[in-house]
């Protein structure tokens, strides 16, 4: 239950960033800075805060080479849907959907993965002297 939450926050802090509906922070903010521009630094600096949470954590705990790795995986599901004529690569809206989703399992992976490397081996992790 605990990854599935922390997929489901990074889901919805990439989808309030940018996303192919009218609904979304980047199409907000470009329309309405000149009127509402305090509003708009505020809620960016909010959506900031929400990425260097997650970056930092998911480049901490399964860094660059685990990113990518879990994007080719994702991508590899995609590609074998694609294959069996699951799933269509034309609809950019739909594209769009499909990477927040990839972006969002990576973002959920990389702030889980202690968890689940825990739950996996019985390992715990052990902190770094200098944050203590």
């Amino acid at each position: 239950m605990s990854f599935i939450l922390r997929w489901l926050f990074a889901l919805i802090l990439l989808a309030a960033t940018y996303n192919p509906t009218p609904f979304n922070f980047v199409r907000w903010a470009t329309t309405s800075w000149h009127e509402q521009l305090p509003l708009a630094v505020l809620l960016g600096l909010v959506l900031f805060v929400g990425y260097v949470i997650y970056l930092r954590a998911t480049l901490r705990s399964i860094g660059g080479f685990g990113m990518l790795l879990v994007l080719a995986l994702v991508g590899a599901i995609l590609w074998v849907l694609w294959d069996y004529g699951l799933f269509d690569l034309s609809d950019p809206k739909l594209m769009t959907w499909v990477g927040i989703l990839a972006l969002s399992l990576v973002l959920g992976v990389g702030l889980s993965w202690s968890i689940i490397r825990r739950k996996l081996s019985g390992q715990y992790d052990v902190q770094d002297d200098d944050e203590v």
